[in-house]
């Protein structure tokens, strides 16, 4: 496993492959920060909240890590987005498939009280670094591109903005799902393999494998914070349109 070349402990094996293919590990080397949003998936009280039954405790563990990449992107003139899941109280929001088969009547009925609206599970996790006025958009199925019913990818275009940088939690339920869509509408996306949280390293190894392969990037906040600098130096001396 080579950490110093990928930022993540990928087997030699798929390191070399994927390079093969593409002629080099990274897709994305270069990223312009005026037109890169970093997407925050589902960091909310409820998934971080120590003994809560819905929590996946390595999610706290990324808070320093998205607060710092937060902080970067707004430096050089990125955005901000935050994705919440809301499946309550409007029935609409209601995900049958999930609440009526996938899930057992207990964990369900939990699962969508601590995910309703004005709940505390509901909210951003405090230690998050959000500013107000920074976009927040709601879904109510793990993808944040299908659940949101186009909100995001209305947001988006209307933004200029064609790279995401995609963190959050759980790494192989929706911050999985929503980078896959986003490859999958064109937009240049970056799984960031220290800010995304899973319940297992498994998990997170089967996810970025995958991801890396098929559908876009995996860096850490490190390289991204790193090309995102190279970026703006760059921007200083070439000057683009401006965002409508």
């Amino acid at each position: 496993m080579d950490r110093a070349t990928t930022g993540y402990p990928f087997p030699a094996e798929l390191v070399e492959r994927v390079s093969a293919r593409r002629g080099r590990l990274h897709c994305y080397d270069e990223l312009d920060p005026r037109r890169t949003a970093l997407v925050v998936v589902d960091m909310q009280t409820a998934f971080l909240k120590e003994d809560w039954p819905t929590a996946c405790d390595p999610a706290r563990d990324v808070v320093p890590a998205i607060n710092r990449l937060a902080d970067a992107v707004r430096r050089i003139g990125g955005e901000i987005i935050w994705v919440i899941s809301t499946y309550g109280p409007d029935e609409a929001d209601r995900w049958q498939v999930l609440f009526d088969h996938v899930m057992g009547p207990a964990a369900g009925g939990n699962f969508r009280a601590v995910l309703t609206e004005g709940h505390e599970g509901h909210a951003i996790w405090p230690l998050l670094d959000y500013r107000p006025g920074e976009a927040v958009v709601a879904k109510n199925r793990f993808s944040a591109f299908c659940g949101s019913k186009g909100r995001l990818e209305k947001l988006l275009h209307e933004r200029a903005l064609d790279t995401l940088l995609i963190v959050g939690t759980v790494t192989n339920v929706c911050c999985e799902s929503t980078a896959r869509e986003a490859a999958f509408l064109d937009f240049r996306t970056i799984m960031v393999s220290d800010a995304n949280a899973a319940r297992t390293e498994l998990d997170n190894l089967v996810t970025y494998s995958t991801f890396i392969r098929a559908f876009g990037d995996v860096m850490s906040s490190a390289e991204v914070i790193s090309r995102l600098a190279d970026g703006a130096a760059r921007a200083r001396t070439s000057p683009v349109a401006k965002r409508p």
